[in-house]
């Protein structure tokens, strides 16, 4: 255990090195120049070498690689060159409404894709199972944006249900929040759990068929027992690793939503940076959500063991 432990706590140090040096080379790669758009049209070209200077955008990007990975070695993601604060700082600002987005989320699309896919694969070839199955190739099919904006004109604009859009007041309570993140949770976890219908019913069936399964059912045990107990126990591990990189997806992928729905959350500060072209907040953020990544599928692969004793590390 500690040998696997180790390996991958190395194999996580790689992989945020590779990902530091791609987000480093795909952000100054981009056309544009943040010091231009800070300054506006009416800088002379003294005042664009000052300020370039200034922030260390003179310099060659080796030296500026190495001058955000020592920033990075101290805890310290950089200097937002736009909002004039540390990146730490209006990243946590922005925490909030994103990571309730994903938790919201990622409990809606459980909730309904563990149930559809067990029931989907219990009953398999029946109409219940065409049903499920269609809803999750609609659901990977429809765009978040445009779903998004069908259910605001229905249950915001037209019945008045929940707010359009918005995080509520600077005062407001968390239930008053969770209000504000009803209609944009709905959006990512109907879409999200098409994913978890379709791998929850695949390891069920592969489970189904085997040996012991029919062992229980020649022994006269109740259908709700075979598929509760003894079916979806065994399938428990595909299960979980899918629903580990459903709550990944939400943290990264709700961009599009946070946008639609005017949530001043993670994804809509990372939009803002790639317009002005501010770099330190557009390479703290992927960086963030790449050890997001990591983390969750480290933890997901200890899961395994509490979910099904047999593992082996």
């Amino acid at each position: 255990m500690t040998r696997y432990l180790l390996s991958r706590l190395m194999g996580m140090l790689v992989v945020m090195s590779i990902v530091a040096v791609l987000v480093f080379m795909l952000t100054r790669a981009a056309s544009g120049d943040p010091v231009a758009v800070l300054l506006g049209d009416q800088a002379t070209a003294e005042d664009i070498v000052r300020v370039q200077r200034e922030y260390g955008l003179d310099k060659p990007l080796a030296v500026q690689f190495g001058y955000w990975l020592r920033e990075l070695s101290q805890g310290n993601l950089g200097q937002s060159i736009f909002l004039q604060r540390p990146v730490t700082q209006a990243l946590w600002e922005r925490a909030e409404p994103t990571a309730l987005l994903a938790l919201l989320s990622v409990f809606i699309a459980t909730a309904i894709g563990v149930p559809c896919g067990i029931v989907s694969a219990a009953f398999r070839g029946r109409w219940i199972d065409q049903l499920f199955t269609g809803f999750a190739m609609l659901g990977a099919s429809i765009p978040s944006f445009w779903f998004g904006l069908v259910l605001m004109q229905i249950f915001a604009v037209s019945l008045g249900w929940f707010p359009v859009s918005g995080y509520g007041d600077p005062g407001a309570t968390l239930m008053e929040r969770i209000h504000y993140l009803v209609l944009p949770s709905v959006v990512l976890g109907v879409l999200n759990s098409a994913l978890i219908i379709r791998f929850t019913r695949a390891s069920m069936l592969d489970v189904l068929g085997e040996d012991y399964v029919r062992t229980a059912r020649a022994k006269g045990l109740s259908e709700n027992v075979v598929v509760l107990k003894h079916a979806l126990r065994n399938a428990l591990v595909p299960i979980v690793t899918v629903i580990g990189l459903t709550i990944a997806l939400m943290i990264g992928g709700a961009v599009v939503t946070e946008t639609v729905f005017g949530l001043p959350g993670v994804g809509n500060l990372v939009v803002s940076a790639v317009l002005r072209r501010d770099y330190p907040v557009i390479q703290g953020a992927l960086l963030v959500v790449a050890m997001i990544y990591v983390v969750i599928n480290f933890l997901t692969d200890l899961l395994y063991r509490v979910v099904d004793p047999r593992v082996n590390y």
